[in-house]
């Protein structure tokens, strides 16, 4: 049975800002795909949590995903990161729910995005088998991501993701798979962006579970420079991702 995957991104108000977000608005990475160049700046907590439904055929689930980042000086930050309490239901099959693994991180902020360059930052993380026995993941997953950001204009900016991910099907074998995300965005205000992505958490051969993409659409509002509001809806562009997802969240900065 899959977990709940909710690939989607917010990178829109990292582009072209200083390494970190402590001087300006905040900087999130949700609803999470692609993620922000940007730290959260010294010694500041921001917190990034959501409530995500997704349909596949006849299976339905309900996820609460979270994202704690606590920054350490101007260019790194500490991750905890979890799909938080989950619910999964399929027909003619019990009901599974409980607690999501838990994944463990550091992001580094390398370069900003002056004279037109990219904003860059990586990403490294391990995913730890500590969820409900029925949702529980095998072995640690460390995986490593690079992300790079673009202002194409004065409201228009672009993001990319790649990245690689060390994975255990659960029946002994491991194997490597990739990891991509492309992101456009636009801001209509100083408070209001929009975003069009391409997600693809897995590229794998078949024997290894596939390649799964989707499509992803959505907003984020600006209540004050430390909270942000968030909706996105995600469509499958083939069978190895869920069909229909939507989700809502909240990330407010300390």
């Amino acid at each position: 049975m899959r977990p709940i995957v909710l690939a989607s991104c917010l990178t829109l108000f990292g582009i072209a800002s200083p390494a970190h977000s402590d001087e300006g608005t905040i900087a999130t990475d949700r609803p999470d795909f692609v993620e922000s160049s940007l730290t959260v700046g010294h010694h500041r907590l921001q917190v990034e949590t959501s409530v995500t439904w997704e349909r596949d055929g006849d299976v339905e689930g309900y996820a609460t995903p979270t994202l704690f980042r606590y920054g350490l000086g101007p260019n790194w930050e500490l991750r905890l990161e979890s799909d938080g309490w989950q619910r999964i239901n399929a027909d003619g099959e019990p009901r599974v729910s409980g607690l999501a693994d838990v994944s463990l991180g550091v992001k580094h902020h390398l370069a900003g995005s002056g004279d037109g360059g990219a904003s860059l930052a990586w990403l490294l993380h391990v995913d730890l088998p500590s969820g409900a026995r029925a949702l529980r993941g095998h072995g640690a997953r460390p995986s490593l991501r690079f992300v790079a950001e673009w202002d194409l204009s004065e409201s228009v900016s672009a993001g990319l993701m790649p990245g690689v991910i060390w994975d255990d099907d659960g029946n002994g074998n491991r194997y490597a798979a990739g990891i991509f995300g492309a992101v456009v965005g636009k801001a209509w205000t100083d408070r209001s962006r929009s975003f069009v992505e391409l997600a693809l958490p897995q590229i794998a051969s078949s024997d290894d579970g596939g390649t799964s993409a989707l499509i992803n659409i959505g907003s984020a509002w600006l209540l004050s420079k430390d909270v942000q509001l968030d909706a996105v809806y995600s469509h499958s562009l083939n069978d190895r991702a869920p069909e229909h997802a939507l989700g809502a969240g909240v990330s407010i900065r300390f």
